[in-house]
Parts: structure tokens; C-alpha cells; sequence
């Protein structure tokens, strides 16, 4: 495996223009195809927009995975396949269980060979359309690509350790974060995601929108960081696209080496599981 560009694909969903928005995901990601980009990560909730007032008004758009959202995305990774792997598109949408009826805030991994897989969002703080979908039941899967091992988190997982490392321990190299951070979240690109990186020895692809919508203004700042926690690209507050090229078998390099011998860390193979049983208990 050598090198890949990635990009995150941050952009200004429209409320409920599900058409719309795969439109602009699509030009966006032949945009980043055509610069090279291996792998392309949409924010949360891309084809629909996060700030729906009801169940019912979320329910009206969301849809099945496979569905149309991930068929069409599929076509287009086919139309434009790379020679060294991929293109790989992360896109966050709301899911419909036709099944259950419920819905959930998913994120689908699509590739030139097809659907790769499904996460949905285990997380589920009381803003937007979270007031209403059901908690995520996929666990935290990673799968095995041309390009690497890649995992998905959403937004608010971020906020929580287990997650990301759980990811780490099932062997990401990469972690895909589509986001809706609205303001007051700024912390989460200021602090959180770096130490996600740095503790996890992991790339990490953390993609929000911008705009205005239900009241909220989304500021922003999509991030790709590097093992270390280091900052390799960073959007400002209106729709762009953020490149960076990556190793990402140096995410499976986890022992840090500062004075051999003397000076060595690991902090996935130092952990001490047998004392954190509570971590796994309800309060």
C-alpha cells in the first residue's frame, strides 16, 4: 500500500432537497476525483439536512440503504475509478428500516465495488433530528478496503472515548467523521478531534457543514489530522474542499519510540483493560 489523497467534502445542505443535495455531492465528489482524492468524507447528514422539527418531516426523507442515495453514488465511483484504489465516498443520510420503521442517522462507505458498508449513529445528543431517530445498532464495524481499513464514526460519537477506540482496536487506520457541529461546538475541532488522533494513533477525516438552518449556524472548520494529532488540512466556514495525502499504514505503527530503550509509548498496547470494567457498566 503507498500514499493516498483524501479530501473532505464540506458543504451547505439544503433542509429536506434530498435531489438537490445528491446533486451537489455528486459534483463535489467528481470534483475531488478529479484531483486525485481516494477517498471523499460528506458531512452528517448530507442528503437531507439535520434540522427537522418532527419524526414525520424526517421520515418523508429518509431512505433504505441500499437505496438511491448509495446506487447513484456507487455509478459515479464506477464512471470515475481510480487506478490505485477506489474513489471511496463517506456520505451521511438518514436510513429508513422499512422493517421496523424506524429511522437512523447513518453514514454509508460506497466504492467503484459497490455498497462497502453501513454505521449508524450510536451517539444521539437532544439537537436536530437526533431528538427523534432511534440509537444506531451496527456496533462500530471496520472494513477492509483498496485503501485501507476504514472506520465511521458521527459527530457526537466524537464525544466519546470507547467509540473511536473501539474502531482503533478492530483496525482503522482511518476514521471517517462526518459532522453537523453547530456553534458552541468549536471545541470539538479545536480539542477533541487532535486527541482522538494523537491517543489513537489514527487518521481521522472529520468533515462538517457550513450554512444556516433551523436556527443553528454551522461554522465549519472540517479537519483532516494525521497519528499524531497534527492538523493536515482545515476548511474555514463556507463550502470547500480540504486534500491531504496520507500513509495509512503509518496508522498501524502505534508504538511511539522517542530514545529506544528508554523512552517508548504506546497507548493501545499499554491500556490496561483488566481494570476498566466500569467503563462497561450502567450507572
Amino acid at each position: 500500500m503507498t500514499k493516498i489523497k483524501c479530501a473532505v467534502a464540506q458543504m451547505d445542505p439544503q433542509l429536506g432537497e434530498r435531489d438537490h443535495n445528491l446533486h451537489r455531492i455528486e459534483d463535489l465528489l467528481i470534483q475531488a476525483t478529479e484531483q486525485g482524492a481516494q477517498l471523499t468524507v460528506f458531512p452528517e447528514c448530507a442528503t437531507t439536512g439535520y434540522g427537522f422539527p418532527t419524526l414525520g418531516a424526517a421520515r418523508a426523507v429518509a431512505e433504505t440503504v441500499p437505496g438511491p442515495t448509495t446506487e447513484h453514488l456507487i455509478q459515479v465511483c464506477r464512471e470515475h475509478r481510480l487506478s490505485g484504489g477506489g474513489p471511496y465516498v463517506v456520505v451521511g443520510l438518514l436510513e429508513a428500516d422499512r422493517q421496523t420503521d424506524h429511522v437512523y442517522n447513518s453514514a454509508a462507505l460506497v466504492g467503484p465495488e459497490g455498497l462497502v458498508g453501513t454505521y449508524r449513529k450510536a451517539h444521539l445528543p437532544l439537537l436536530g433530528v437526533d431528538r427523534f431517530t432511534t440509537p444506531g445498532d451496527t456496533g462500530f464495524p471496520v472494513w477492509e478496503t483498496a485503501i485501507g481499513r476504514i472506520g465511521i464514526a458521527i459527530c457526537y460519537d466524537l464525544r466519546f472515548p470507547e467509540a473511536l477506540r473501539v474502531l482503533v482496536l478492530s483496525g482503522a487506520d482511518i476514521i471517517a467523521l462526518p459532522t453537523n457541529w453547530p456553534d458552541g461546538s468549536q471545541n470539538a475541532p479545536q480539542f477533541v478531534t487532535r486527541t482522538r488522533a494523537l491517543e489513537n494513533r489514527v487518521f481521522v477525516l472529520a468533515c462538517n457543514r457550513c450554512g444556516e438552518e433551523s436556527g443553528f449556524w454551522f461554522f465549519g472548520h472540517s479537519q483532516i489530522l494525521d497519528p499524531g494529532g497534527h492538523v493536515l488540512a482545515e476548511a474555514e466556514d463556507s463550502e470547500t474542499i480540504c486534500y491531504a495525502e496520507i500513509d495509512p499504514l503509518a496508522a498501524r505503527q502505534k508504538r511511539i519510540v522517542l530514545r529506544p530503550g528508554e523512552f517508548e509509548l504506546d497507548t493501545v498496547g499499554d491500556r490496561r483493560p483488566d481494570l476498566y470494567s466500569r467503563l462497561v457498566e450502567r450507572r
